[in-house]
């Protein structure tokens, strides 16, 4: 007789192979078998049968606050947030306080992360004008996502707006970097079409142009340093094209809110709890980016996980902060989009599993196959919820789809074999671990 530390029984299983009723076998966290298992025993089984077995959800854009910020958001509370809403993974962003540029901070993120963060994680390295010469050494770090470079002014302080320093970037770096994409001069030159008080005109002064312009000049410069780049958080129909044009080397990255919400409605609703960079825009550009999932051009939706305070979000347009949060909510929407027919489960499974493994090399993670990482978030596809500020973890305490109702919902979250939610509990201890990558494996600890 078979015998494993963990027994799947009778869930719908959905892998690379389709959809089947299927038991998965684990031992010492990872997925040791899969199929009819009859005759297996294991020191725990849970009883699957009525819902689907994901892979773990990994959740590549999160920015959770810690260092500097973190009465907004600290990597322990935004791990409950995150296995609260089944993801089993997180890439944490960089612009923190201070932002995370250097070896020791890179090395700071993770011992403050260790014994604190429910859900394994990595930290992305920061991009500056001051260390291009160590981002070589500084991509290859365990632990470490890759590169991320802000080309338009956002939270924090980090900014790299000039072609020149782009370019000496994308020329030293071997593995894919993220981009935030919008124009820092048009920016800088448009600041007085914000309209005091009027959070709706968030989106004229960060407009379509503003992202378009910086993107044509990403792709420009990607090509000429032949090297592969990941473009966060798409939000126009204009990108869209000129990303299509150059799949060879870029990816694509869309975000719950983008999809879910348009400016016609959003700024009426939730004012300043509306406003994030790049914006809510109009309901063309959500249109558009919902034929980019289905035609395959988009590879990732992340959360952009970006807490604020409600007293922050509060202040009166334009000195209330950018972000929202989203960890916590990211599959209860898309599984809502699921139910509404407006994409399948397994294309929602290539976004938010297999492809983040594919884009970022991912080492173990992001597929149900025998050798991988026991990860698996466990959905029931009939749940209806209203996501409701009790059941939130984020310090901030609010979202932007509070009060929806949702079809679709997570009901347990499994990191290498450990329940650590079930329920809508959070169980044991924060065991979290840093992602290995394939491309860093053989780097030095």
């Amino acid at each position: 007789m078979a015998q494993y530390d963990l027994l799947l029984k009778g869930g719908t299983v959905v892998s690379h192979a389709g959809m089947a009723s299927a038991d998965i076998g684990v031992l010492n966290g990872r997925i040791a078998a899969i199929g009819d298992l009859p005759e297996a025993a294991a020191e725990t089984v849970i009883d699957c049968r009525g819902l689907h077995v994901l892979p773990g959800v990994i959740d590549t854009q999160v920015h959770f606050r810690e260092p500097g910020h973190e009465h907004k958001e600290d990597l322990a509370t935004g791990s409950r947030a995150a296995v609260l809403g089944g993801v089993t993974a997180v890439f944490e962003m960089p612009n923190t306080a201070p932002p995370t540029t250097t070896e020791d901070a890179v090395r700071d993120k993770i011992a403050r992360a260790t014994g604190r963060m429910y859900c394994d994680f990595a930290f992305y390295v920061g991009a500056s004008a001051e260390n291009v010469m160590d981002l070589p050494r500084l991509e290859r770090l365990p632990g470490v996502a890759g590169v991320k470079v802000f080309m338009g002014s956002s939270t924090g302080s980090l900014l790299v707006d000039d072609d020149e320093t782009l370019l000496r970037v994308l020329s030293v770096i071997q593995r894919r970097a993220a981009f935030h994409s919008e124009d820092e001069a048009r920016l800088k030159a448009r600041l007085n079409v914000r309209i005091p008080g009027e959070p709706a005109s968030h989106p004229q002064w960060r407009d379509v142009q503003t992202a378009l312009t910086s993107t044509k000049r990403l792709l420009t410069l990607a090509c000429k340093a032949g090297k592969r780049i990941h473009v966060l958080h798409v939000s126009t129909a204009e990108e869209l094209p000129l990303l299509a044009l150059a799949r060879d080397f870029a990816t694509v990255e869309v975000t719950p809110q983008h999809l879910t919400l348009t400016a016609e409605e959003a700024y009426a609703e939730l004012g300043t709890f509306a406003q994030m960079n790049p914006p809510i825009r109009e309901g063309r550009h959500r249109k558009a980016l919902w034929r980019a999932v289905n035609s395959g051009l988009v590879d990732v939706i992340g959360s952009d996980h970006a807490p604020h305070t409600k007293d922050e979000k509060a202040r009166p347009y334009p000195e209330s902060p950018s972000g929202m949060p989203g960890v916590q909510t990211l599959l209860p929407i898309m599984l809502d989009h699921v139910n509404a027919g407006r994409l399948t489960l397994l294309r929602l499974v290539d976004l938010v599993c297999e492809g983040p493994h594919r884009v970022f090399q991912i080492a173990g993670k992001g597929r149900i196959a025998e050798g991988y990482d026991a990860d698996f978030t466990i959905v029931d596809l009939k749940a209806e919820r209203v996501i409701e500020e009790s059941w939130l973890a984020s310090k901030c305490g609010w979202s932007p789809f509070l009060g929806r109702r949702v079809r679709g919902w997570p009901v347990g979250t499994i990191v290498r074999g450990r329940r650590v939610m079930w329920e809508g509990e959070v169980i044991g201890d924060p065991e979290g671990a840093p992602v290995r990558f394939m491309e860093t494996l053989n780097a030095a600890a």
